[in-house]
Parts: structure tokens; sequence; C-alpha cells
């Protein structure tokens, strides 16, 4: 093990032992060098030649890059072209964790780890995994769950998914998954998704404290717990009983044997899907500034280590759009656009013709929100007539049908129930 890994490791086990029996043999492994070219280059900034960075330079010192870009990027050339650190560009990261205080206030002044940056929130889920999952460890996740987990957790890591029932008597099921928690044996990785995909639901403002309370019952028995906090869609909460903040805030400073990892980023909070920039925060109950700044350096190192850094431009562009005047109004415009649109799904499906073939699962907030077909119905054969015949396209999930509102005008939204209803008749029709 190289001496970098060991010097982090030896600063996690001092300021929390919990930590670091969490971390995977390559979270152990892993490190941000500080030695070599990275060293080197930092050393030799400023200097009259600088021989170092493989980057290319004009003679003027600017970085070099074709001059066809300059009419289409209204940035520096110094804000789009270059490397940016692996950790992330200083600015956008404490912007960013300014950000997380600001949406979460019961956080309070509650020391949590700077933001480091990665390639949207899936990217932030492989380092999450690299970092605290090896070969055969349990990940208990909800069971309506967005597929691309069991790539991550299963087929890159070599893990093992768990589920438990996310719904009982239409709310969450805190049993199923205290049942899932006291079986494990090892340390407990527990995977949240609030909002759900694709179910679009958050739990309940009095739902919330008692999934908090499971938590800190496994780690007052001893129990080491790491919890990843897929807040993909956070924000977009459509209810005024449902927990608006993030559940990093409540286990941020819960048990000093529970690390929270909160997993968010711009992707859908400020509508840029193509932009790729995401952030990893760690949050642990009287963390300290030398337990955090070594988990950010294992971070960063699992971010060098794999894609190297994070788009320039994409940062750049985040930052600056930041700091407008009009930010937060242009946010809740767009905000407005999909409450709108969850209010217009709610009053057609009250319409009893449809439940002869299928009903909602609660939903509250996000992109999405699920219809659970009858006995009778098939859901791909459903799917398929939906797009042969009237030209609708939607996912599913076994029997379950998913919606993604978000991507549907509010003027479609009824036909597009309309048709589905069409869709099951016709299937019912040629049995």
């Amino acid at each position: 093990m190289d001496q970098q890994a060991i010097t982090l490791n030896e600063v996690i086990q001092k300021s929390n032992p919990s930590i670091f029996e969490l971390l995977s043999e390559r979270g152990k492994n892993i490190f941000f060098p500080k030695l070599g070219i990275l060293a080197q280059s930092a050393q030799a900034k400023g200097k009259d030649i600088n021989a170092t960075i493989g980057e290319a330079v004009e003679d003027n010192g600017h970085p070099m890059h074709l001059s066809e870009f300059n009419q289409l990027i209204n940035l520096p050339d110094t804000a789009v072209f270059p490397y940016a650190p692996s950790f992330g560009k200083p600015d956008l990261r404490n912007s960013w964790k300014s950000f997380i205080y600001k949406k979460n206030p019961s956080l309070g002044e509650s020391p949590i780890s700077l933001p480091i940056a990665t390639n949207g929130i899936t990217h932030g889920i492989s380092i999450s995994a690299y970092l605290f999952v090896d070969e055969g460890d349990t990940v208990i996740i909800p069971d309506l769950y967005w597929e691309n987990y069991s790539l991550i957790f299963e087929n890159s890591y070599l893990g093992k998914i768990d589920n438990f029932p996310l719904f009982h008597k239409g709310g969450f099921n805190h049993a199923a998954m205290a049942a899932k928690m006291e079986q494990s044996t090892g340390k407990i990785i527990l995977l949240l998704n609030f909002p759900n995909n694709p179910s679009g639901y958050t739990p309940l403002e009095s739902e919330i404290g008692k999934i908090v309370d499971l938590i800190k019952i496994q780690a007052e028995k001893g129990k080491k717990v790491v919890v990843l906090i897929d807040d993909a869609y956070f924000g977009l909460v459509y209810e005024k009983n449902v927990f608006t903040e993030s559940i990093f805030t409540r286990l941020a400073t819960l048990n000093e044997n529970v690390l929270a990892v909160k997993l968010d980023g711009a992707t859908k909070e400020d509508y840029v899907w193509g932009f790729r920039v995401g952030f990893i925060t760690f949050g642990v109950k009287n963390g300290t500034q030398a337990v955090y700044e070594a988990l950010e350096n294992k971070t960063a190192g699992a971010v060098r280590g794999n894609i190297s850094n994070i788009s320039h431009l994409s940062q750049s562009l985040l930052q600056k759009v930041y700091a407008a005047e009009n930010y937060d109004k242009s946010k809740e415009e767009k905000f407005k656009i999909l409450h709108s649109r969850y209010e217009k799904i709610k009053q057609v499906l009250l319409d009893p013709k449809y439940s002869r073939y299928f009903s909602a699962l609660p939903f509250n907030s996000g992109y999405f929100m699920c219809i659970e077909l009858k006995d009778g119905l098939k859901a791909e054969e459903v799917r398929k007539i939906l797009l042969e015949k009237y030209s609708t396209g939607v996912i599913v999930f076994g029997n379950l049908i998913r919606i993604a509102f978000s991507a549907v005008p509010e003027a479609k939204i009824e036909q597009l129930f309309e048709n589905i209803h069409l869709a099951c008749q016709d299937y019912l029709d040629k049995k």
C-alpha cells in the first residue's frame, strides 16, 4: 500500500475508526497523489518557463484552442480549456456547499465535507461503490429502484443488491427496511433515493423521523452504517406534508457509526442533464476537518484514477449562472411547470374509469409516477400497443408502468392516460 494511502487511513482511524471499517479494500488503498507529476506541476506554477503539465499553450501563455470556439463560448479561455482539478473547481465546490446549507436549514452549522465534483450523479454513485463496496457486500435498496444501480453495484463492483418493498399501506415500509438492516451481519450499506425513481415518492415529514430512528438503532448496537443518499431529484416536492430537505440533514449528525454520503448535482436541480456535474459530500457526527479532508482526498483520488477530472466548461458555466441575479427566479419558473403537470395528473386520475385497469402508486415529488396494472393485464404488452397504435412511449418495470411527466406537456397529459386506458382495453379484447 502506498504511504500516502496509509497516511490518510491513519487520519481516518484516529478521527473515527468506524469510517475506516466502512471503506472497501479499494477505498483503503486509494489516495490523491500529492507527490509526483501533480506536485511538481504545482511547484512550477507561475514560473517563467513551465514545461510540466500536458497542456498545449500559446506563445502568449493562454491555453491553446481552436479559434472557432471563440464565437461559441462567452467565457475566459482559462475557464474553459485547461484541465480542472480532480476535486472540482474550488469556487463551484464552495458554492455547492453553501447551497446544501441554504436548502437544508435544519443542518444548522453542523460541519460537513467540502463537496467533490463528479461526472454527474451516476459517476458519484459509482465512486461511492468504489469507496465502500467490496465483492460480495450487500447493498440494501427499496425494491423500486433505478436499474443503473444493478450495473454499478453488482456488475461493476460485484456486490449484491438486497431489496425491501418500498411501500406498505400507502406509505414508507419502515418494518421491511428495519428487517433488512437487522439481518446484516457486517457493515450496513443502505441506499435511499428520494424523490424515488421510478415511483416519484418522498417520505412524509411524519415518516422521516422513523427512518432515521431505525438507522440509529443499528448504529447504537455497534453496527457500522454507510447511507448513500441519491438526491438526484432534490427540491422537486409538490405537497406540503412531504419532507422537503434531504435526509442527509438528519443522518450527518446522527451517530459516529453512521456515515452519510450525499450524492447530488446540477443535472436535475438546474436542468442541465448534459453538463454531467454532480457532487459527493460526507457527513458524520463529530466529523473533524481532518477526517473530511482525508475522505475528500480519497474521493478525488478515485476520480483522478477513473476519469481524471470533470468538464471545466460545465463547471464554469454553472458558476456563472449561480451568480446571476435571476437564477432563483428562473428555477422557480421551471418548478412551477413541473408542479402544474403533477396537479394535472392528480386531476385526471380522479376519473373512475381508469380504476378498472390500473391504480397509481403513491407519488408526491420528482419527475415520475407509476401505475400498477390490474390482474389480467401485462405491462409489456400494453407498452407495445401504446407504441404501435397510440404513438406513446412509457417505461415498464414488471407490471408497473413508469410515466415521466417531466417530459410530457401539460396539454398532453389527459391524452396520455386516455391512450393507456385504450391500450389496456385493446389488450383485453385480443385475449
